[in-house]
């Protein structure tokens, strides 16, 4: 994914200039163009000056890293009309204050409404932006799509380590106990989905022998959102790499998905990726896309996929 233009999201909150900050680093390693947009919180009214605030933040992003920066003209943007113009971008850079009170329990994080509504790459910025991402941590769960979050994450920060980690949901082990089914069986199981997960993690590592010196893989155990919090706790990853699936409103509301859980407690950025987003609409993002990718070197033909099924996912369908 060679970037060629972003859009910015803010509220001038201090995560809202992380963001534009952020933004404006990667517009001037990819050379691509950035778009200032200010969307403010539920039933507030944006403040008078935010027009003239951000003119002013376009105009010093343009002087400091001498890159194309355009800020929106409208100040009383929905959360549709932002999503109408992710349409046009390679990257949306989400940059707000957090929900507060129960309003952060019972209404989805915006970035994933975001998803939602324009199936782009969203970035959830935290930190400030002082330099590059140094260290990605990607969560991979072996679906087909694991293979790509890895490549995203590898353009969009060429530089950086990159460290696969998945892990084994234990929640079927409690499933065999409740059903009383021995230890031994119960250990049997265990060590298939370690040699599952083994396979399928070998198998996707090894595709990436251009990037085998700044590439790890890690295999954890328990609940996976909060596993891969813990991993980047431990590793000071600077960027987490999750993939959204596809679900309603309503699952999101009572089912909460694992990446917003980790949007939720991460301390740090996260990437954000729709499983099957679509190109930018205009005709050149989408060429763009379709042929910028890069090159994945593979040994004696595609990845193959092991001879068995997830044990763990065999379980979860009886």
């Amino acid at each position: 994914m060679t970037l060629r233009s972003i859009l910015a999201v803010t509220d001038f909150s201090s995560k809202g200039c992380h963001a534009i900050a952020r933004a404006a680093l990667l517009c001037a390693e990819h050379r691509a163009t950035l778009k200032l947009v200010y969307l403010a919180h539920p039933d507030e009214a944006p403040p008078p000056d935010a027009a003239v605030r951000l003119a002013q933040h376009a105009l010093q992003l343009r002087q400091r890293h001498h890159i194309t920066v355009q800020a929106a003209t409208r100040m009383d943007l929905t959360a549709a009309d932002v999503a109408r113009e992710a349409a046009d971008a390679d990257l949306v850079v989400w940059g707000t204050a957090p929900l507060r009170g129960l309003a952060a329990w019972f209404r989805t994080h915006p970035a994933v409404r975001m998803l939602r509504a324009c199936q782009r790459p969203v970035l959830v910025v935290r930190k400030a932006a002082a330099q590059p991402y140094q260290r990605l941590l990607v969560a991979v769960d072996f679906s087909q799509v694991s293979q790509r979050l890895v490549e995203l994450g590898s353009a969009l920060q060429p530089s950086a380590r990159v460290e696969l980690f998945h892990a084994i949901d234990t929640t079927n082990e409690g499933k065999l106990r409740y059903a009383e089914v021995s230890e031994r069986a119960i250990r049997a199981y265990r060590e298939e989905c370690q040699r599952f997960a083994q396979d399928r993690m070998f198998t996707l590592a090894d595709s990436y022998d251009a990037r085998r010196n700044r590439l790890s893989s890690t295999i954890g155990r328990g609940d996976p959102a909060r596993q891969v919090v813990v991993q980047q706790q431990h590793t000071a990853a600077d960027l987490i790499v999750v993939g959204k699936h596809p679900a309603s409103l309503l699952s999101d509301l009572v089912f909460e998905s694992v990446a917003h859980r980790i949007l939720r407690h991460a301390p740090t950025d996260v990437l954000v990726v729709p499983h099957g987003y679509q190109p930018a609409t205009s005709a050149a993002p989408a060429q763009r896309l379709a042929t910028d990718l890069p090159t994945r070197r593979v040994k004696a033909g595609q990845p193959r996929l092991p001879r068995y099924p997830n044990p763990a996912a065999q379980i979860g369908r009886s």
